[in-house]
């Protein structure tokens, strides 16, 4: 079986994440008991989850000048990413404020720095969007540059994945070009003005889509009449940051090597099931190993 190569366009993150009991409310002030300083973002993140799930991944996106940026392009290299074509901005890098309770839910405040001066693609960037089996792109960059890859990806032949995520207002020339939409509750909420309980509201979006529901699993709709629903693989929580980067990357390299689309949700909640057993973003992203483990088909 060959390869998958996947390209990633999207943010990268310096994730400072803290455990406590519980999420401290307004003005409250809580001891932690845990603390880790960890790369993330959710295009890193998805770029080393696709490296992780056996793919070749490139990973077009920025970094600040401070050390944030260093140690980011570090530890993605590191991971097995091709990071040639991650810039380098004057200024601060992305971070995220991650706090995560005992129950493994979490809140988050991400400031996007350097993610926000990624405006535009220059053309050995979208030769490379072009050379991918598969395009991942999230909505944590401007979204003139996500549509801009995924413009040239359909163009080439490159199947797009988008997930959508944070939830803005979308484009009509990226729908156009997205192959599968991923999104979860509050996204397709904000898309689609439904959630779980109408997931093929998103077909106005897109010929095929995932709504993903955490612990209830995930559905997955297309055009031609296919209404699936995945359960989620049981497993002991301990933090869900990633999880969803998790599932998307092995969907893209799941279907990238030729899995039926259904069978390759079903191997990416055993991703996501893997990630959440883990604290952390990018050190929780499973290996491919962990996902064949829990990996189970219809």
């Amino acid at each position: 079986m060959a390869q998958t190569r996947v390209a990633v366009v999207g943010s990268a993150n310096m994730d400072l994440v803290a455990m406590a009991p519980a999420l401290p409310r307004p003005g409250e002030t809580m001891l932690g008991t845990d603390f880790v300083m960890v790369p993330g973002g959710k295009g890193a993140n998805q770029a080393v989850a696709a490296v992780r799930a056996g793919a070749s991944c490139a990973f077009l996106g920025a970094i600040g000048s401070d050390a944030f940026g260093v140690t980011l392009r570090a530890r993605i290299t590191a991971a097995g990413v091709d990071t040639s074509h991650l810039r380098v901005v004057y200024g601060a890098s992305g971070v995220a404020l991650v706090m995560v309770n005992a129950q493994g839910e979490n809140a988050i405040v991400v400031t996007p720095g350097a993610n926000d001066a990624l405006l535009g693609l220059t053309e050995e960037e979208l030769a490379t969007v072009r050379a991918a089996d598969v395009l991942v792109a999230q909505l944590e960059i401007p979204v003139q540059t996500v549509t801009a890859a995924a413009v040239a990806a359909r163009d080439a032949g490159t199947t797009v994945i988008l997930n959508a995520a944070p939830a803005r207002d979308l484009p009509p020339e990226l729908l156009a070009a997205v192959d599968l939409l991923v999104v979860n509750e509050g996204e397709a909420q904000a898309l689609a003005g439904r959630g779980r309980e109408e997931p093929r509201a998103l077909l106005d979006l897109t010929p095929r889509a995932v709504l993903t529901l955490g612990g209830a699993g995930a559905w997955y709709v297309d055009r031609d009449g296919t209404e699936v629903h995945v359960p989620a693989v049981p497993v002991d929580v301990v933090d869900s940051t990633a999880a969803g980067d998790a599932f998307t990357a092995a969907l893209a390299v799941g279907w990238g090597e030729g899995r039926e689309v259904v069978d390759a949700v079903r191997w990416a909640s055993a991703a996501g099931a893997a990630c959440v057993r883990k604290l952390g973003a990018s050190v929780a992203l499973p290996q491919r190993a962990e996902i064949d483990e829990l990996y189970a088909p219809a």
